[in-house]
């Protein structure tokens, strides 16, 4: 068995992805030979895309990331390989669900992925009532407020959670 490749591709304007961003690389990372890497490539075997919303929808700078892309998915290169979503709004009512299911689209549309979003396997923390949090079946989410709050500690176990069921479907599907 080789190493399984996932990268994670994302666009953070405030440093909100970013920081979920790497806590998935961990997650994807603490799968044995597994190699998660933050960058932008079809060579990968699985991939994971995060994101700030806007209005329920990607924010524009990653929508023409997908738009930029014509040329690789009419090779089909990507065609079958896992991908998962993460991503964040300013509030409770930013649109956490209503972002991943636009998102849908973008890696659906073209002959791209496999979706792979984790359901309900992070547990208790899906159902925590007792703090405001981005927690959803189809990837891991946070809220960004004004700018100044940070993902919560319960997001960013999330985030490993769910870098590490990508990277695990991941080399299922490819060992």
């Amino acid at each position: 068995m080789g190493v399984t490749k996932v990268y994670i591709v994302y666009y953070s304007l405030h440093g909100h992805i970013e920081s979920m961003a790497r806590e998935i690389q961990k997650g994807a990372n603490s799968v044995p030979d597994v190699e998660a890497s933050l960058w932008q490539q079809v060579e990968a075997d699985g991939f994971i895309y995060g994101f700030p919303s806007r209005f329920g929808v990607m924010a524009a700078q990653f929508k023409a990331f997908f738009d930029a892309t014509d040329q690789i998915w009419a090779t089909q290169a990507p065609a079958g390989k896992p991908a998962g979503i993460f991503w964040s709004t300013s509030f409770h009512g930013g649109g956490q669900e209503l972002t991943a299911l636009t998102a849908v689209t973008q890696l659906a549309h073209p002959p791209w992925h496999d979706i792979c979003s984790y359901g309900y396997t992070f547990g208790e923390g899906m159902f925590e009532m007792e703090q405001v949090k981005g927690v959803s079946s189809y990837g891991a989410g946070t809220y960004a407020a004004d700018r100044t709050q940070k993902p919560t500690d319960l997001e960013l176990r999330q985030a490993f959670h769910h870098g590490k069921r990508v990277a695990q479907i991941t080399k299922r599907l490819t060992n």
